[in-house]
């Protein structure tokens, strides 16, 4: 969680100086004439706020500049204050209220950003799941038939003479096992399907990968694909929005299997690797052996709207980029050997201060 910290630092750092500016101003304004605008000097503090606070809070730091001033000249040594001094103050008045207006366009133009890009995102998943329908109602199907196997098993012991209560709770057993796994797959696609607002947790993010590898098994049988999932025990938790996270590891997956299509059977292969990195940071690769990625397009694949693909619309991967950066990691590509290609990326591992990465995502700074 370094940079998750290094952003709440910066911004106790930022409002430190806010209020020593504004200190400074203020004792500057009031042991000198009115003829020299000092107060014009609080729009520095505004747009230093504008850095670390919300609408309101700008707002607030605004008003506060202009009782500052006021009271300033309340207490100016000058018994009858000029025409020019009055301008002065009128005029930086003006300006630390125009300073705050634009602080409050430009933060409202970041939320309106942010819920655009929220909204989109929103848009990637449903275009993701649309195309796995099929997969998703196999999956589905799966546990929902064992439980009517098992039902019509349970029924048979417990039609013996004498019923076979053991083998009958076998089967009871067996059912409830298989109606979760159906629930959970269902839960999953629910949550990936929902735009509602990213929630901080503690995650175990191997759990992340099983659990989404298991709406591509369809998909991993159909096209002959070996996959392999090599995931440290050691791997610690992070802090981050468990459905955010299962969307970048869907689209690095999909992306794999898309590639392997073109490569001759038996030679398709998809490994998916986790390890706890030397700088404190979760490393997840996800290599194939697809057709790879030229060397001129490795910095263009998380551009927005590019793709290689026919049909492709080119926000997966800018999505995915834009939510690994937002919770505080990186994501790249590089070609594997001897073909195909690894996408990376890593996630700073949670130290116990979960609480920024919250407020960061909470606060519309997703995306930004």
């Amino acid at each position: 969680m370094v940079s998750q910290e290094l952003r709440v630092s910066t911004a106790w750092v930022l409002a430190f100086v806010a209020i020593a500016i504004a200190t400074a101003i203020f004792i500057a304004d009031t042991i000198t004439e009115l003829d020299i605008a000092c107060p014009v000097f609080y729009t520095a503090v505004v747009l230093i706020a504008a850095q670390f606070c919300g609408k309101r809070g700008i707002v607030f730091v605004g008003l506060a500049c202009i009782a500052l001033t006021l009271l300033s000249d309340l207490l100016t040594i000058d018994v009858a204050p000029s025409q020019a001094g009055v301008i002065n103050t009128c005029i930086s008045l003006a300006a630390i209220a125009a300073t705050t207006c634009l602080a409050v366009k430009i933060e409202m133009e970041k939320e309106a950003t942010f819920e655009a890009r929220s909204q989109l995102a929103h848009v990637a998943r449903m275009t993701t799941l649309e195309g796995m329908t099929a997969n998703i109602a196999h999956e589905v199907n799966q546990p929902l038939t064992a439980v009517l196997i098992n039902g019509n098993a349970c029924l048979h012991w417990l039609g013996a003479e004498p019923p076979d209560l053991n083998e009958a709770r076998k089967n009871i057993t067996n059912i409830v096992r298989d109606a979760n796994r159906a629930s959970k797959i269902v839960v999953q696609v629910r949550d990936l399907t929902k735009g509602q607002p990213p929630v901080s947790e503690r995650l175990r993010l191997n759990e992340i990968i099983l659990a989404t590898t298991v709406l591509i098994d369809r998909e991993i049988r159909q096209n002959q694909i070996l996959i392999q999932t090599q995931l440290s025990d050691d791997v610690p938790p992070i802090s981050g929005d468990r459905v955010q996270l299962q969307q970048v590891l869907l689209n690095l997956f999909l992306n794999s299997i898309e590639a392997l299509r073109l490569a001759a059977v038996g030679s398709r292969h998809l490994v998916i690797v986790s390890t706890k990195s030397s700088s404190n940071n979760v490393l997840i690769s996800v290599r194939d052996t697809g057709k790879g990625i030229s060397s001129r397009n490795l910095n263009c694949l998380f551009d927005p709207f590019y793709t290689t693909k026919s049909g492709g619309l080119g926000i997966g991967l800018t999505i995915s980029r834009s939510i690994v950066e937002s919770h505080g990691g990186r994501i790249w590509a590089t070609p594997n050997s001897p073909c195909g290609a690894v996408f990376h990326f890593t996630l700073p591992i949670d130290a116990g201060v979960d609480r920024s990465v919250k407020n960061q995502l909470s606060a519309g700074k997703f995306f930004a």
